[in-house]
Order: structure tokens, then C-alpha cells, then sequence
């Protein structure tokens, strides 16, 4: 030290000192010669502490090789954005070799790969110094498997202790396999959402097909089974003889499928071999690679610039049933189906498939309802003298076809009609059956010819049974076939051609429409009464004497009833479009439905109209008759002109015999006053009335005995009979058919 002394130079190393508890010590000194003021050197001695140098070493020593060897991908650049440190880690993606990539920018030390969304963040933590943490960076691999990678990166700026900015570091790792899980899991997640959104087996698979393009595959297509979309139980067990189907779904990047052979709706069969048949033959899922070959022997693809270089599909089975097939297939995409794939597929067609499956067995429910429904239902209005008639029926669109508004046209004896309309609360199965039930028992009423008031009196205690017997079974189902009936409303409207004459009665319905020949429309002033199964006030009815030419428009509310518009504001609506139009029935009913019915229905609408018609003075005869067995012979020679005039002499001997019958009926049973009255319909009708209430009775008399085959032989002659009540006694008649035209030529 004393040369370097005298030579006025630097000085280092290391010298041993006494502290001040008396103890050795060794530090490293730096000796720096200065000159003072006056010119005389001076030294600037310091010393460095061990225990500070030896803490950095051993961090040196053990941080190196950490980053050096971490599996996490470690540089540094510098605020050229050059690399100036890599650890091993960081060589992927067809890096340049950690050598080599030293004084690089990021974009020439990883060729083939797009970094510049990486370059931009490096900038921006450069320039602000506010790190950026978990970045996903996704790009692929040329020099690996082409496959897509997915890299975490967290970029940080480089200070020193004085602040000085010297570049960027970053750390990045590899979590393809990470973010491939969680992709299948959102993909999951979202069909759990989109498949199955309606009970509809065609836009179910197509909701299958949406989801899985592009996410999954570059082209989808879903064939099912030409029974399932009927709703029909495919047989269970796997498929041992490839069968017909028909592609109900797909789905392509391309938008225009360039890949199919054939297109949505259409037919297919998949031949021995190929790979749909082999999914359906081992009732499992078969991933391939495509060749030229194999492509030209699959009906589901075509070769050509388009031609998939990876293939899958998978049995689309629910239940223990297979339904059809699904096909995926890459040709845009690089990446190879793998088994992670197949995995994926399997699990999206499961669930696609209990919902396709769902959808069949509603399709199946939804088609017998149906039919039960148009069973009850009315299939054709026939026309008959006294009315002209037309219909319509739409359901609401939350029935899924099966509504509970109803109607009917039934035939009364006396060339009456009686015109009902009834609306029972819900929709659905119960709803249908309810509705079912209530019309059976109106015509059983109407056809024992029970006035209109007491028809819905009945209705009100055949409801009120209903609840009865439901609540002593003790069913828990919330909607039951009584649920629905309780409530209903019904209008019971009976016509009668030879007076003119129209009773009414209604249980809380809206009451008709009455449209005069001159076009004034009016809604009669009809007492309300209770809905049905409310056991509360009694029913009333009301008549009315129609001009011939008169409409008679029975409705429920869904048609004058909807989201904005009130029943008073419908009513309204219905009488100016009724006023305006004076055509057949069949364009009213064009004519109000297209002025009040739009967009979906929320409620089922009903519509019923009809022209009355009044039978003419030459049509009917009335008669009375003395109490007097002697004018039975009489009777008979009156009938015999009448027919002779009206062309029926081929029913003189028949009803010879009925006028006889029911007239001595009458006399002996009855009483006075007698009256007969033929009436010419479509069926010649005989009525006999007397002041008696007392029911007759058709009995099987013996050989032995001398009577009592009267009404045996008016039965056997007409094609009905039958009794109704009247305020002043009862009336029995007859029907016989009028000859043919051809029977009357002959």
C-alpha cells in the first residue's frame, strides 16, 4: 500500500482491522488519492461490509439457476425492445435458439407466428411502467403440430435503485391444455343454455348443430331417424341394419354447406362402411383422418377443394334409444380432431340427444292430444234448411295446438238447430278433455230436447260432480280435468225455422252477435249467469224473433279480447266489421278474422257464424184434430193430400201409419187439444201434440197380446222419434228420409 502511496494511486483489497471489542476483522478497503486546497494529497479510504457483499452473492447464486432453469419462459429486453437475457424455457413456437436470439426484436426471434398484440404491450409497459398481468397470447406452432397454443404473459418494467429505465422483462408459460378445458367447459355450459330451448325435434338438432360450429368443428350435420320427428319410440338398442333418415340439422363455416351432398329435409342413406354407418353399427363414437378414398365413399361429404381432413361422428342416443347420427368435420381449421374431442362431442350430442328426445316423446303426446281434440270436435257443419253455417277455430299459440274453445251445430226435432260455443279455462290435456266432456253432455242434453236454461243447469251440476268426485280420490295434480271445467262459460242458442223464433241462454259467455237484413248489428240483451261449476245463481233465457236473412255470430273471447285491446273495444270492432259484410257465412268468418286476429294468439279464438233461413207456408201444415177415434181416418186422407202436393207419394203407406199411431197415442193417453203438423225439411217430420206431460213408452208387446205395438212401429218406421216438453203439453214426432231423386224418378 505504501508504493501505491507513493506512486499517488488507487489502492484496493482486503485488510485486516481490530474492532472496537477488541475482535479481528478482515474488509475490503478502496484507498482513492485527493489533493486538498493547499495542494497536499489526501486519501479517501472505505470500506465494505461482508456480511452486505456475502447476502447478495448467495442471492446471485441461487436466483441464477432458478430463472436460468424454470419451466416458466423468462426475458429481458432492453429499451430497444432487443433481447438482452432468455433462460431455456423461452425457446418455443420455432424460436431462434436461445443463443442466437440475443439483440433480436421479439418479432425476428419467433418467425411464423403473429406477436404483434405481445409488441404492443411491451411498448405500453415501457413507456408507463404499470404492468400488465396475464395475458393470453394464442398462436400456432409450425415447427410442433400446427395445433393452436395458448401462452399466459405478464409483462414488468426493468428500474434500477436510482430509478433509471433500462427495458422490459417478461414471464410467460404454457397453458394450452388449461385454457382447452376451459373452453370445452364454457362450451358446455353454453349448450346446456341453447339446446332444448323448445319441444321441436328439427330445431332442437339445428340448435346442435349451432352450437358445436364453429366452436368444435367446421361443418356439423345431424341425421335422425324418419320416425322421430313423427314422435314414434325408435326400437331400443343399437341399429343392427343401417336405416333411412334424413338430415335434419347442419351447420358449415361456409355458410352455404359446399361440403354436403345433401341439404336439410332430404333423404339419406349412409352405405355399408362409412363412417356413420360404422357409428351406428358399434354404437360408438369413430374418429378418422380423411383420404380421397374414404371422403368419396361418405354421402354426408364431398370431395373437392372443401374436402375435411378430420372426421368424427357420434350416435345420437337418449335413454337407451338411438335417435339418428352426428357428423363433425375440420377443414378450415388446421387442428386435428383428438380424443379430447371426442370426448367433447360425445358429451354435447348426450345432452342434445335427451333433448331430442324430449322433444320426440312431447311430439308424440302433443299428436294424440291433437287427434283427441279433433275427435270432440266437430269435423264438418253440415248446412241444413234452416241455417247456413261456417266456422274457425285458432288456437292460442301457448296451447301448442290443443285450445279448449269449442263449438258445435246439433240438429233439434222440428227442423230446429241448436248453436253452441263454450270456452273452458286452460289449455293442455285436462283442458281438452274437460272441453270434450262438456260438449257429450250438451248434446246429450240438446238431443233430449231439454230447454236452454235447464241445458245449462245441467252443465252447472255435471261440473260440480266433477269436483266432487276428483276431491274424493284425492288427486294432487294443480291442473285437473275438474280445475278446467270449473269456470267455463257456454251460449246455447236454439233456432226454430217455422217461427222465426231464438232462444238464448248463457253461462257468463259473451252473449252473439245479431246482424238484421238491413245490417244493423246488436248484442242481445241477454242475462249473464254464472260461469259453470259456481253453483250460484240460476239461468235464464230469453227469445227472440229473427227476420229470415239474419246472422247469428257466436265468438269466445280470445277474438275480442287480446294484450291491448278490451272486450267492449272488440265488440265494437266485431260489429263494424259484421255491418259491412253481407256474404256467405264463410266470408264473414274470412272477414272478421282478418280484421281482429293478429300476430300470435294468447288465447284461442272461436268463431261460429250463421244465416237463418225461415221455412215457407207451403213447407209446414198444422192441423187440429177432435178427440174422436174417428178422425184418425180423416187425419189420413189430410196427409195423403199433403204429400201428394209436395211429391211424396212413395211415403203415403209409412206415414199412413205413423199419423195413425201417434194420433190414437194421443187420444188415449193424451188430451185435447189434438194437434197434427207435418213439416217438409230435409226429412219429412210428423208431430202430434196434446196437453199431456206424460212420457210415452216404446214396449215389446207379446204375441199374445192385443196392443201396445203402436210406438214399436213408429220406431221401426221412421229413422227417429222422440218426445219434447212444451209449456201447454208435449209433442212426439217422427223423421222419415225424403226418397232420392233417382228412387223418386223411377
Amino acid at each position: 500500500m505504501a508504493k501505491e502511496h507513493r506512486a499517488r494511486s488507487s489502492w484496493g483489497g482486503t485488510v485486516p482491522l481490530r474492532h472496537r471489542d477488541g475482535g479481528r476483522l478482515e474488509r475490503a478497503v478502496l484507498a482513492s488519492p485527493l489533493l486538498d486546497t493547499t495542494g497536499r494529497t489526501c486519501w479517501l479510504v472505505s470500506a465494505e461490509d461482508d456480511e452486505r457483499k456475502s447476502a447478495s452473492t448467495l442471492s446471485q447464486m441461487m436466483f441464477e439457476p432458478f430463472v436460468v432453469g424454470s419451466p416458466i419462459g423468462v426475458a429481458v429486453l432492453d429499451t430497444d425492445l432487443r433481447y438482452v437475457w432468455v433462460n431455456d424455457a423461452l425457446e418455443y413456437g420455432g424460436a431462434i435458439p436461445r443463443a442466437r436470439r440475443l439483440g433480436l426484436h421479439i418479432a425476428e426471434a419467433v418467425p411464423h407466428v403473429d406477436v404483434r398484440g405481445v409488441e404492443t404491450r411491451v411498448r405500453r409497459v415501457l413507456e408507463s411502467g404499470v404492468p400488465i398481468l396475464d395475458y393470453e397470447f394464442r398462436g400456432r406452432v409450425p415447427t410442433k403440430d400446427s395445433r393452436e397454443y395458448v401462452y399466459r404473459m405478464s409483462f414488468f418494467r426493468l428500474e434500477d435503485q436510482a430509478g433509471r429505465v433500462h427495458g422490459v422483462w417478461y414471464i410467460t408459460s404454457d397453458i394450452t391444455d388449461r385454457w382447452r378445458a376451459r373452453e370445452r367447459l364454457v362450451l358446455l355450459n353454453e349448450a346446456s343454455a341453447r339446446i332444448g330451448s323448445t319441444l321441436d325435434v328439427t330445431r332442437t338438432a339445428q340448435e346442435l348443430a349451432d352450437v358445436a360450429v364453429p366452436r368444435l368443428a367446421d361443418f356439423a350435420a345431424i341425421d335422425l331417424l324418419y320416425t322421430v320427428p313423427e314422435g314414434v319410440e325408435p326400437a331400443p338398442g343399437r341399429a343392427d341394419d343401417i336405416p333411412d333418415m334424413y338430415r335434419a340439422a347442419m351447420r358449415s363455416v361456409s355458410g352455404d354447406y359446399p361440403e354436403a351432398r345433401v341439404r336439410i329435409g332430404e333423404a339419406i342413406r349412409h352405405p355399408l362402411g362409412s363412417l356413420a354407418a360404422r357409428t351406428l353399427a358399434e354404437d360408438r363414437a369413430v374418429l378418422e383422418t380423411v383420404t380421397a378414398a374414404s371422403a368419396a365413399e361418405d354421402p354426408w361429404s364431398k370431395v373437392g377443394a372443401l374436402r375435411p381432413h378430420s372426421v368424427m361422428a357420434v350416435p345420437l342416443r337418449a335413454r337407451g334409444v338411438t335417435l339418428g347420427v352426428v357428423c363433425f368435420a375440420r377443414w378450415r381449421s388446421p387442428d386435428r380432431f383428438e380424443e379430447d374431442d371426442v370426448l367433447l362431442a360425445e358429451e354435447l350430442v348426450a345432452r342434445a340427444g335427451v333433448c331430442v328426445d324430449n322433444a320426440r316423446r312431447f311430439t308424440r303426446e302433443q299428436t294424440a292430444a291433437t287427434v283427441l281434440q279433433r275427435s270432440l270436435m266437430p269435423r264438418v257443419l253440415f248446412e241444413r234448411p234452416a241455417l247456413e253455417v261456417a266456422s274457425r277455430y285458432l288456437p292460442a299459440v301457448a296451447s301448442h295446438g290443443l285450445g279448449s274453445d269449442w263449438f258445435d251445430m246439433i240438429p233439434l226435432s222440428g227442423a230446429r238447430v241448436a248453436l253452441v260455443v263454450g270456452d273452458v279455462v286452460g289449455h293442455g290435456y285436462h283442458a281438452a278433455v274437460a272441453m270434450g266432456r262438456i260438449r257429450t253432455t250438451v248434446h246429450m242434453l240438446a238431443t233430449l230436447e231439454v230447454p236452454a236454461e235447464e241445458v245449462l243447469a245441467h252443465l252447472d251440476d255435471f261440473v260440480l260432480e266433477l269436483q266432487g268426485t276428483e276431491d274424493a280420490v284425492g288427486g294432487d295434480e294443480t291442473q285437473t280435468v275438474a280445475a278446467a271445467a270449473t269456470g267455463a262459460t257456454c251460449l246455447y242458442v236454439v233456432y226454430d225455422p217455422v217461427s222465426r223464433c231464438c232462444t238464448m241462454a248463457r253461462a257468463g259467455h259473451l252473449p252473439p252477435a245479431v246482424v238484421s237484413p238491413d245490417g244493423a248489428v246488436s248484442f242481445p240483451d241477454l242475462a249473464a249467469g254464472p260461469p259453470l261449476g259456481l253453483g250460484a245463481l240460476p239461468f235464464e233465457s230469453a227469445e227472440f224473433e229473427l227476420p229470415e236473412g239474419s246472422v247469428l255470430a257466436l265468438y269466445t273471447d280470445g277474438l275480442v279480447r287480446t294484450r291491448d285491446q278490451d272486450i267492449d273495444e272488440g265488440m265494437a270492432r266485431l260489429a263494424a266489421v259484421l255491418a259491412e259484410h253481407d256474404t256467405h257465412p264463410e266470408g264473414i268468418c274470412d272477414a272478421v278474422i282478418s280484421a281482429l286476429v293478429s300476430g300470435p294468439l294468447s288465447d284461442d279464438v272461436a268463431l261460429l257464424v250463421a244465416r237463418t233461413h225461415a221455412l215457407g207456408l207451403g213447407l209446414v201444415v198444422t192441423w187440429d184434430m177432435p178427440s174422436d177415434p174417428a178422425a184418425v181416418a180423416g187425419a189420413r186422407r189430410l196427409v195423403h193430400d199433403q204429400l201428394v202436393s209436395w211429391g211424396l207419394e212413395d211415403l203415403f203407406f209409412t206415414t199412413e201409419l205413423i199419423v195413425s199411431e201417434l194420433i190414437t197415442n194421443a187420444m188415449r193417453y193424451g188430451g185435447g187439444p189434438i194437434r197434427l203438423r207435418l213439416i217438409l225439411d230435409d226429412a219429412l217430420i210428423c208431430e202430434v201434440s196434446d196437453s199431456s206431460n206424460t212420457s210415452p213408452r216404446l214396449r215389446h208387446a207379446r204375441t199374445t197380446d192385443e196392443g201396445g205395438r203402436g210406438l214399436f212401429l213408429v220406431a221401426h218406421l221412421s229413422r227417429r222419434w222422440g218426445t219434447r216438453y212444451t209449456g201447454a203439453g208435449k209433442i212426439i214426432w217422427a223423421e222419415q228420409n225424403l226418397p232420392s231423386a233417382d228412387t223418386t224418378a223411377s
